[in-house]
């Protein structure tokens, strides 16, 4: 279902309420389709400013802000760019208002090709917004889509009565693997910033995490970068295991190879397992509260794998 932004709110005026379930009050409004590209108040570097006050509303993930008019030399300006939370894939936004035309279609694939050029440590997908686009630009699109990964979302605005809403509807969707990290070890944040972003209760349980890991070594120690939590060894990056805090789970992603026996030992526990990052040979694996303790032997063991692996150390057990 279309998302309708935090900024817009409950309607009051003119409504005719409906009660459902004898206790939710539903009011229905008549909404009116607004052109944005003709608008004279709204235009499209206001669409892009709520785009990135709020990147949730395009419905592709958990998403944060990297850039915002980008300068690309000798070639403009991306509009947006954004870096996914779990996966950390880049995605290169380009708005159009109005409808999508050849070169909208180019510049969004050009910035795209200059991104992933530039980084090509990232997988990057080129995303392109517009109110239309229209059947023949979709299967010119459908058919880059197998050689480039492209996301087509249509933007509709609508008024209910002084207020507006954008709603964003994906089209055409592909996705990609995951990214390593190097350059987000130089995007350093504190303590403070991840509990904010994410819950005390979930950066408290990382702390827990690394008092296993220093079973191994009294030295680690964790280090707050802007798009996980890592770990270091005497302020240098010792990326054995990485930490995504979240609201109400953590997720903590050892470094080792694929292998049927860690993922028998994973689905005997019960654990929630993501999809295996192949590229960064990480598990992903999901701790709601309490957890931890819980599977502290098991963690353990894991964790003391991808350490051995990672130091090359034998005598680590």
């Amino acid at each position: 279902m279309p998302r309708i932004p935090k900024s817009v709110h409950k309607l009051k005026r003119n409504s005719t309420s409906v009660h459902l379930d004898g206790e939710t009050i539903y009011s229905y409004f008549k909404h009116k389709k607004l052109l944005l590209k003709t608008h004279p108040q709204f235009n499209e570097k206001w669409v892009q400013e709520k785009i990135a006050e709020d990147p949730s509303i395009l419905g592709i993930g958990e998403l944060i802000l990297k850039d915002q008019e980008r300068n690309q030399p000798g070639a403009g300006r991306l509009d947006l760019l954004f870096q996914d939370l779990d996966s950390n894939l880049r995605y290169e936004v380009e708005i159009q208002l109005g409808r999508t035309d050849e070169c909208h279609i180019f510049r969004a694939i050009e910035y795209w090709d200059l991104e992933r050029k530039r980084y090509p440590q990232y997988d990057h997908v080129a995303v392109l917004i517009a109110e239309d686009i229209a059947s023949r630009f979709l299967n010119i699109i459908s058919l880059l889509n197998g050689f480039i990964p492209l996301v087509a979302i249509q933007l509709n605005a609508i008024q209910i009565e002084d207020q507006i809403a954008l709603i964003f509807t994906v089209v055409l969707d592909h996705r990609l693997g995951f990214a390593p990290e190097e350059e987000e070890e130089q995007e350093l944040t504190n303590r403070a910033y991840w509990e904010k972003r994410s819950s005390k209760t979930t950066v408290d349980m990382a702390d827990e995490v690394l008092q296993l890991l220093k079973t191994f070594d009294q030295e680690l120690a964790l280090k707050y970068n802007k798009f996980y939590i890592s770990v270091s060894k005497d302020n240098k990056p010792f990326n054995f295991v990485s930490f995504r805090p979240k609201k109400s789970s953590l997720g903590v992603e050892p470094k080792l190879k694929k292998s049927e026996e860690i993922e028998i030992l994973l689905d005997s526990a019960g654990l929630d397992v993501l999809e295996y990052d192949t590229r960064n040979q990480r598990y992903r694996i999901r701790f709601s509260k309490d957890e931890i303790q819980k599977h502290e032997r098991l963690l353990k063991e894991i964790l003391g794998r991808a350490y051995r692996d990672f130091n090359g150390d034998i005598s680590v057990r």
